[in-house]
């Protein structure tokens, strides 16, 4: 039994690393989004340990009765995880372009029970999509390098993020074919309107929180 389960834990991994490279190949033809009719590939228990969904939560730094927003969910890897993190004073909103993907989170939340899970489908560069001044936390992991337009991106869930909110960045060198470095992140952060704040884990597998200021607080306080 357990000779035949390394043995498919094996094939699974080879399969991940081959649907990759390609995916790596055609990625670097112009921006692709990980294919919803792959989720499969990114959401089970390996890709989990290969991922990092523990670390990566842990350093997204999510706390009972927040309100967090996954842009670019994929199949809800760290959607579902996160929910259970706030629990149900709390809540997750997870956004994806992919209809595919973004009915594989409901049915999966439905499965889990999980009432706080709510699902929105788009493109997180259009204005208006998001609710302004609204979330706690926000988090793009392995996402900001497939967007085309980064800068308005991050200029809408600067807009979606509380004064004092956190947007956590998070980079795997590769693994995936878009990866931006912590220099470039930090780029984008500050002509955003974010202020850096930690960087966690190393160069190839990094968390950069971006900050939203507390403008409002500052005004008033100068006042």
């Amino acid at each position: 039994m357990g000779h035949r389960l390394t043995h498919w834990l094996g094939w699974l991994l080879l399969g991940m690393i081959g649907v990759g490279v390609l995916w790596r190949w055609a990625s670097r033809q112009r921006s692709l989004p990980f294919p919803s009719w792959l989720a499969g590939l990114i959401d089970n228990p390996l890709a989990d340990w290969l991922g990092g969904t523990t670390t990566t939560l842990d350093r997204i730094g999510l706390r009972p009765g927040d309100h967090g927003l996954d842009v670019g969910c994929g199949p809800g890897r760290l959607s579902l995880p996160a929910a259970r993190r706030v629990g149900p004073e709390g809540a997750i909103t997870a956004l994806d372009l992919q209809e595919g993907m973004v009915a594989r989170v409901r049915r999966r939340a439905a499965e889990l029970g999980l009432t706080n899970v709510r699902t929105l489908c788009g493109d997180c560069t259009r204005p208006g999509l998001l609710p302004d001044d609204t979330f706690d936390r926000a988090w793009l992991v392995t996402v900001l390098g497939e967007i085309p337009d980064q800068a308005a991106a991050l200029r809408q869930i600067h807009r979606a993020l509380m004064p004092g909110g956190t947007l956590a960045v998070a980079e795997v060198f590769g693994i995936d074919p878009h990866y931006q470095s912590p220099q470039t992140v930090r780029h984008l952060g500050l002509a955003a309107g974010f202020e850096p704040g930690e960087r966690l884990g190393s160069w190839w597998f990094f968390t950069q929180q971006l900050i939203k200021p507390l403008r409002i607080v500052e005004r008033h306080q100068d006042a």
